[in-house]
């Protein structure tokens, strides 16, 4: 009984950090926006919190995967925790600061904080797996995480379009109240981790000087899937936050609360991949991975295609929250829409990605995971450039062709490059 009392809180623990990763990793967007405004800097400066906080995927990938070896997921976890709670920090302080030195502080805790989120994803995924005992039941835990993690999402999004009634006039100190709750989910999460047995894997001593000519890298599909989830978390990522920045600066025709529509709009995209993720649990034992990935990557691609020749004066009714009017309906452009609905799209393309890359592998999926969380950093650098797309092209929704050719590769893999042609590499 103590022990199951004690495996559920854990539990219960790594679900909330499990959506931490999504909040304090989608805070990075619209802070974006506020940074722009509030320094007064182009559209790709104001997306570097986005690249710092993915950037530190590359930089701590695999040397994360390496600690939780070395380790154990009790320790990695703690110090992910508290890397976490040190990088927020220093994100809140930079809302404290007046001068232009603020800028490049909230840079640096976006940094610190990647590295958390890294460990974090690292951690949670395997020990949740673990927790409910694996196969079916393990599978369930990391399903719940994972829709958890959406809804965090989702929260954060709508949360600062509240917070922040006027983007022209937004500044850090805003959004304070997110950052508070953040770092109370840490400090809660490190004390009840600290006070909680986890199991751990036995470590697995290797004969010295064991080497072998062969490594995840010896497998053309796991290639193309290593570039595919680079791809993969940019058009995630992207598709959301050139959204809000389109809406807020002029893509709605409204008088007023265009923040507050705007941050609605794209919190339904988040909440849009909840219900992706839910659909793709029901129906994952039945449809193959590869089947489900060329689905929703053909439909994004036609939904994304759509959204940027279409007229922006053809309007939908959408369901948001207008600021002090409260919620009803807002007319919002057609092709935000459309990019809305890529949300039921994205939701399932990284189990999708990574159960393909990694079939075949064998004894190297592990190093091969590591790999996966470096090359996370996809989310930071296509935002980037999708952004300067914008401000050379003075236009929101050419910047869409990077997610459509993001989109046409997920596609080709899929079909073509998910194939296994390396069979007569061992394994075992």
């Amino acid at each position: 009984m103590e022990k199951k009392q004690g495996n559920f809180l854990v539990i219960l623990v790594m679900i909330l950090l499990f959506g931490m990763i999504s909040f304090v990793t989608n805070l990075a967007s619209p802070m974006g926006d506020i940074l722009k405004n509030q320094f007064s800097v182009a559209n790709w400066m104001g997306t570097l919190g986005v690249l710092a906080n993915f950037i530190a995927y590359a930089v701590m990938g695999i040397p994360a995967g390496n600690m939780l070896q070395k380790y154990g997921y009790k320790k990695t976890a703690l110090i992910a925790v508290a890397v976490g709670f040190i990088g927020v920090g220093i994100q809140t302080l930079s809302g404290l600061i007046d001068s232009s030195t603020a800028f490049g502080i909230y840079l640096l805790g976006a940094f610190i904080a990647g590295f958390s989120m890294c460990m974090l994803n690292i951690v949670v995924n395997p020990m949740l797996n673990k927790l409910g005992g694996g196969g079916n039941k393990g599978n369930q835990l990391v399903q719940v995480g994972g829709s958890f993690n959406s809804l965090m999402g989702t929260a954060c999004i709508f949360l600062t379009g509240v917070f922040v009634p006027s983007i022209v006039d937004a500044k850090i100190s805003q959004v304070f109240p997110l950052m508070f709750i953040a770092l109370g989910i840490f400090a809660l999460a490190f004390i009840v981790i600290s006070m909680t047995k986890i199991p751990e894997n036995p470590v697995q001593a290797v004969a010295k000087g064991e080497k072998s000519q062969y490594g995840p890298m010896s497998f053309r599909h796991f290639i193309f899937g290593a570039i595919a989830i680079f791809i993969y978390v940019g058009v995630e990522v992207g598709i959301p936050n050139v959204l809000q920045k389109w809406l807020q600066n002029g893509g709605l025709n409204v008088a007023t609360g265009a923040e507050a529509i705007a941050g609605t709009v794209t919190a339904t995209y988040w909440f849009l991949m909840l219900i992706g993720r839910l659909l793709g649990a029901a129906v994952g034992a039945k449809v193959s991975a590869k089947a489900m990935l060329t689905t929703v990557s053909g439909i994004g691609l036609i939904f994304v295609v759509l959204a940027i020749f279409l007229n922006p004066s053809n309007v939908v009714n959408l369901p948001v929250f207008k600021g002090t009017d409260g919620f009803g309906l807002a007319q919002v452009p057609v092709n935000a829409a459309l990019l809305v609905l890529c949300g039921l799209c994205t939701s399932v393309m990284w189990g999708g990605i990574f159960n393909l890359a990694v079939e075949g592998l064998g004894k190297y999926t592990e190093r091969a995971s590591g790999i996966f969380m470096a090359l996370v950093c996809g989310g930071g650098i296509l935002p980037f450039v999708q952004n300067l797309v914008v401000d050379l092209s003075g236009n929101y929704l050419v910047s869409y062709w990077v997610v459509a050719a993001g989109l046409a590769f997920l596609l080709f893999y899929a079909l073509v490059g998910s194939k296994n042609v390396n069979k007569d590499i061992p394994v075992e």
